[in-house]
């Protein structure tokens, strides 16, 4: 039986056996979602996607006033949302009066909407695949469902139950292997939306404490959020 073999090519030559050109199709897709997974795990853990416990402990600082310790305290963190809230921090630490607040935080926005852009890539072929996969199998059991029912009939009153069986059990074969390649694609997904979800939440949180210094209790610190950053950066000097 093919389910038997141990050999993973040959089994995978005996499902292209049974199912035809639509498994094949359905193996293919298979490889193809496996080497994006593959691919965005590697760029998560390399990118350190998510939250950052050093970025938090930045923020603390930088909220408390001490701006140079929560600047070298990102000075060797390679996450991108180090990278990103160090370079805020720089800008708004260093950047003449004349800049507005504002206009800071529309390009960090531009800046965190292109890195989020970069930590999705992929999730456009990872939803198709999840989603026609199991169409693609449903196709494959129709095609394979006529097929039986042909043969059926070209039967005629010698009709054997085996053969309508072993028809019907190859025919849902397709079904099941769309359904294999659907169902990890889709939890794998969700996990790898759930990581950005939380990056995104992390950059805004970390971008608003940036750009916005208020310390509770001091009405100084508030009235600096309201001034352009080069100003508020040094008064707080």
């Amino acid at each position: 039986m093919i389910f038997g073999l141990a050999n993973p090519i040959d089994r995978a030559a005996g499902l292209i056996a049974l199912g035809g050109p639509v498994v094949a199709l359905l193996l293919v897709l298979s490889v193809i979602a496996l080497a994006i997974v593959i691919y965005k795990m590697a760029q998560y853990v390399r990118r350190g996607t998510g939250t950052d416990r050093h970025v938090d402990e930045a923020v603390r600082l930088w909220r408390a006033g001490d701006r140079a310790a929560a600047r070298s305290h990102l000075a060797d963190r390679k996450t991108a949302l180090a990278e990103l809230v160090r370079e805020a921090m720089g800008q708004a630490g260093q950047t003449g009066g004349h800049v507005a607040r504002s206009d800071l935080e529309d390009h960090f926005a531009i800046v965190a909407a292109r890195q989020l852009q970069r930590l999705q890539s992929g999730f456009r072929a990872l939803e198709s695949i999840a989603q026609i996969a199991p169409l693609i199998g449903l196709f494959g059991t129709v095609l394979g469902m006529i097929e039986a029912f042909r043969q059926l009939q070209g039967a005629g009153n010698a009709v054997d139950p085996s053969l309508l069986a072993g028809g019907i059990w190859v025919a849902l074969l397709t079904t099941a292997v769309g359904l294999a390649v659907a169902m990890p694609t889709a939890i794998c997904l969700s996990f790898f939306e759930s990581r950005v979800a939380r990056h995104r939440l992390a950059i805004e949180e970390a971008l608003t404490a940036v750009f916005n210094p208020v310390r509770t209790g001091s009405a100084a610190a508030e009235r600096a959020g309201e001034r352009p950053i080069g100003a508020s950066a040094a008064n707080a000097h």
